[in-house]
């Protein structure tokens, strides 16, 4: 009775919602900002009216305005603020059930202007011309990418989108290179609070966790100005989320994918429960409540608690195989925005869910280099959960937004690897079962506020984020036979090492932060300019553990080496452990675990000062205070406490020079910093089976000061089209770099400062209409970097090179795309290129040189068409065309390029086209 009644409750509520919406459409919506035309800020309070409409209304905090409930059909509107030069805009189109947007931009007025004059313009120029005012006016050098050019490409994530701007590049498909400089010298901000890393062995964050339909607009700084982060060299990516819609909406999606190497083919996999397709691993697959709780319980367990330790430790090591199943994605986002009569305010929220899965596999993966001659087949199995509720409130001059967004990523891979290792006369067949769950959460709280009548703005933030990483039971056994010698392969569990071992790890982060900014105008050389203030913290803490665990076969067990040689699903079974066969061995220290946390302060000031009509000078300095402790032992037990303060002042300076309405030339300085990460600084040693080698830190890194420098053209021949050269320079004072000590067997990969390092370079970007060819509704466009560094290594080993590139920076960086619209906009086409030259992804040794990434070309194509009143849309996505193998090489005949034989290969794979076919409903 009680599901009945349930049931016949939200059956009355949807029909009820589609009468709404029903008696909504009947009626239109008319929305739009109001910007200065120089400066390109917001105003606030300004009147606009409808001729033949009694009343009006006024702009708020973020310059908008809205009228509701108007009969479709054309309208003109007049715009008036204290000043300014008043504007009439014409033409102006609302149809029943829809939210037409009109932005415009005013020009102050001058003494040679009479106020009585109007300017007036159509829809059509005023819309073209705000787009102006939006990519001239920004204080520095950035690019960014809009909501609807994410639309219109198959990107699934933030992490993929990001590939689309100029200079900027990913590695594994989530880590941002800008610039050719590697993750960690870039920064990542979401919803103006920064954001930390993500992974537990480097400074990077996973851009492949934030879901593109949650995005409101990304932009990438690649010059400072005081109110940025001082910690990046290379840009500043900058992730705003929806907040207030323009309209009530409803939209749901679904997606599905094929891929050639993967889909409907043989897929290898551990255990699977049903939470892993929610992105949740199983409890069972952590260690139990009441187990050892460190490595002298664990060598000191006696017989009998030996086995009930081991009985309760995850145990299931069958390998279960089925056929590949299609990728799928899932989106719901719901948007409500509601004008409060009573008060003149707007009220509004944007709820999403979004869900991926995928089950891809990388077959005959290579690796052979040196004594190696390795074959690995990998399948990985993904779910990915995303979250997001905003809500925001706005009336006249105040406006507060809440912002949170939750994602989850779980991977579940496993590895079978065959082949040799000839320096161990040894053939090798090697199991790695590897699940990586990882989470962000990060609820933003933020108010802005006109104060007095002089357009003076204070506004402020308060923010907490969680980063959360988790590695349970990652389990690795290797079998070993003489090669050659045609005897069965034995199981290498007499001891615990990196050939068999269960890891357990677990990071967990904490991140609070808050900070305020004032901005108020003033009056300079008869020009309008504004003072910027602030001051903020952010507050770090860090918890790390891990335990190396794993079975230890009893040498004089009765048939030891007969057990040995068991397949890996009957190696471990319950009936050996219960007989007494195996004991718990651990090899974890104090080194393996750690935490930290860091308090960095900042406090700046500057001036946005317009000298004339043509020059304009950003300009101020920012300071920041850092203190970090961190708290581990060294490998042999020795406790470490480390404690390092910096205070750094950040100048900066942005000039702009517009030639001529349509043109700008810029330039630049400024200092920015690289501070070591937790992890770099913490010597816990991780065992990276796919690159065979240990990763650990090095607590002796300095900061790194750096020094940059950037000129641009840049000309907009017309509305949503550019044409922009630009050159770089930038000098590093202890670059923090990846290391590798690759005397032993076992190379150990680490970090260092290099004394000196330079970068430099220019970029090209070209986005124009192809209408002067007769191509109607078709756009090129194009972004081309080529870039040039060079590191110096340290003087502490023989390095066999000298001077290299940076690690991660690649000489040219290509993107291309041709996007075509037709049927009144109904149907998209879009074809994109990209390509990123040969880079270093490991750096040499005194055995070993640099590890290269060889260039591949990848073509996607995507095509959209809107049906059913524009409400549907259905979308194919044709990726990686021309999959081009994943090469990974050492460079031996140094002829800057991957040479087949005389060139080794550190790894080798291909991940084959894909397919998806995505319908989007809205309503």
């Amino acid at each position: 009775m009680k599901k009945s009644f349930i049931s016949k409750i939200l059956c009355l509520l949807f029909i009820v919602s589609i009468h709404v919406n029903e008696a909504y459409a009947q009626a239109g919506k008319l929305v739009g900002k109001v910007t200065d035309e120089k400066t390109g800020e917001t105003l606030i309070g300004l009147t606009v009216k409808i001729e033949g409409i009694t009343g009006g209304t006024s702009t708020d905090l973020d310059g908008k305005f809205v009228f509701n409930s108007l009969k479709p059909g054309k309208y003109s509107l007049n715009f008036s603020y204290v000043g300014y030069q008043p504007k009439r805009i014409t033409d102006v189109t609302v149809s029943a059930g829809n939210a037409t947007t009109l932005d415009v931009i005013m020009q102050q007025a001058s003494s040679k202007m009479l106020a009585e004059v109007v300017v007036t313009a159509s829809y059509k120029q005023a819309t073209v011309n705000a787009l102006y005012a939006q990519q001239k006016n920004r204080a520095g050098i950035s690019d960014g990418v809009s909501s609807e050019t994410i639309k219109r490409s198959p990107d699934k994530n933030t992490g993929e989108v990001l590939k689309r701007v100029s200079g900027t590049t990913i590695q594994d498909n989530k880590f941002v290179v800008v610039r050719g400089l590697s993750d960690r010298y870039n920064t990542a901000m979401l919803d103006n609070a920064t954001l930390p890393s993500t992974e537990p062995n480097r400074k990077a964050f996973s851009f492949d966790i934030v879901p593109s339909n949650l995005i409101d607009n990304i932009i990438v700084s690649k010059t400072a100005t005081p109110d940025l982060p001082g910690d990046f060299a290379g840009g500043a990516v900058q992730i705003t989320t929806n907040d207030i819609p323009s309209k009530d909406f409803t939209t749901i999606g679904a997606g599905w994918g094929y891929n050639t190497q993967s889909t409907f083919n043989n897929f290898y996999y551990g255990p699977r429960n049903a939470s892993d397709f929610l992105g949740f691993a199983d409890p069972n697959r952590q260690l139990p409540s009441g187990f050892p709780a460190n490595t002298n319980q664990t060598i000191n367990l006696n017989p009998q608690q030996n086995i009930s330790a081991l009985r309760s430790m995850p145990a299931d090591w069958k390998l279960y195989s089925g056929n590949a199943a299609p990728n799928q994605n899932y989106q719901f986002t719901l948007g409500r925005v509601k004008e409060l009569s009573g008060d003149n305010g707007r009220l509004g929220a944007v709820l999403s869910l979004t869900y991926r899965n995928s089950q891809n596999s990388i077959g005959n993966q290579r690796r052979n280099y040196w004594e190696y001659n390795y074959q690995d087949d990998q399948n990985v199995f993904s779910t990915a959960i995303g979250g997001l509720a905003n809500f925001g409130y706005t009336k006249g001059r105040n406006k507060f937004t809440f912002k949170n967004i939750y994602n989850r990523i779980f991977d579940d891979k496993f590895t079978y690897r065959t082949g040799i290792n000839n320096s161990a006369g040894s053939e090798v067949k090697y199991y790695a079962f590897d699940l990586l769950q990882k989470s962000l959460f990060k609820s933003t709280l933020e108010g802005e506020h006109k104060i007095g009548d002089k357009s003076s703005k204070i506004n402020w933030n308060i923010a907490y984020s969680n980063i959360m990483n988790d590695q349970p039971d990652q389990r690795k056994i290797s079998y070993l036979r003489q090669a050659g010698s045609g005897n069965p392969f034995a199981a290498s569990n007499t001891s615990i090492g990196k050939e068999n071992n269960r890891l357990f790890s677990d990071l967990s982060e904490n991140i609070y932060s808050s900070g305020v900014n004032y901005t108020a105008p003033a009056k300079m050389f008869n020009q309008t300019a504004n003072l910027k203030f602030g001051a903020g913290a952010q507050y770090r803490e860090r918890d790390f553990q891990a335990r190396l665990l794993g079975l230890v076969l009893d040498n004089n067990y009765a048939n030891a080496n007969d057990i040995r040689t068991l397949p890996v699903t009957q190696l471990y079974s319950q009936e050996l452990i219960n007989s007494g066969a195996y004991r718990l061995d651990e090899i974890s220290n104090n080194s393996d675990k750690y935490n930290a946390n860091s308090l960095t302060g900042f406090a700046y000031g500057m001036l946005d000062d317009r000298l004339n009509e043509k020059v304009r000078i950003v300009w101020g300095v920012r300071a920041e205070s850092f203190n970090l402790n961190l708290n581990s032992a060294t490998v042999t037990n020795a406790p470490m406490n480390l404690s390092r303060s910096y205070l750094n002042l950040l100048p900066s300076v942005n000039f702009t020079y517009s030639l001529n309405p349509k043109s700008n030339f810029r330039a630049s300085y400024y200092r920015t910093l690289a501070r070591p990460e937790f992890r770099e600084l913490a010597p816990f040693s991780y065992y990276d089976y796919e690159a065979l080698g240990t990763v650990s830190g090095n607590a002796n890194l300095k900061p790194t000061s750096i020094d940059n420098a950037d000129l641009r053209y840049e000309i907009y021949p017309s509305a949503g089209q550019i044409l922009s050269v630009s050159v770089f320079y930038k000098r590093f004072k202890n670059a923090i770099e990846p290391s590798i000590y690759d005397v032993n067997s076992t190379p150990d990969f680490s970090f260092f400062n290099t004394k000196e390092a330079t970068s430099f370079g220019a970029e090209l970007e070209v986005r124009k209409s192809l209408d002067f060819l007769g191509a109607k509704n078709t756009t090129a466009y194009t972004n081309l970097s080529v870039i040039h560094s060079k590191v110096s290594n340290p003087s502490d080993q023989d390095y066999l090179e000298k001077e290299r590139f940076m690690v991660g920076q690649s000489p040219f960086v290509i993107n291309a795309g041709l996007m075509h619209t037709a049927f009144h906009d109904r149907l998209t086409l879009n074809a994109l290129y990209n390509r990123v030259g040969r880079r270093i992804t490991r750096a040499g040794g005194i055995r070993f040189g640099s590890i290269w990434e060889n260039p591949r070309n990848v073509i996607d194509l995507t095509a959209g068409y809107k049906l059913l009143k524009n409400k549907a849309e259905i979308k194919l996505g044709l990726n990686d065309l021309l999959n081009e193998d994943y090469i990974f090489y050492f460079d031996n005949n140094g002829d800057k390029k991957y040479s087949g034989s005389s060139d080794e290969i550190f790894s080798r794979y291909g991940i084959g086209r894909n397919a998806s076919l995505t319908f989007i409903y809205s309503f």
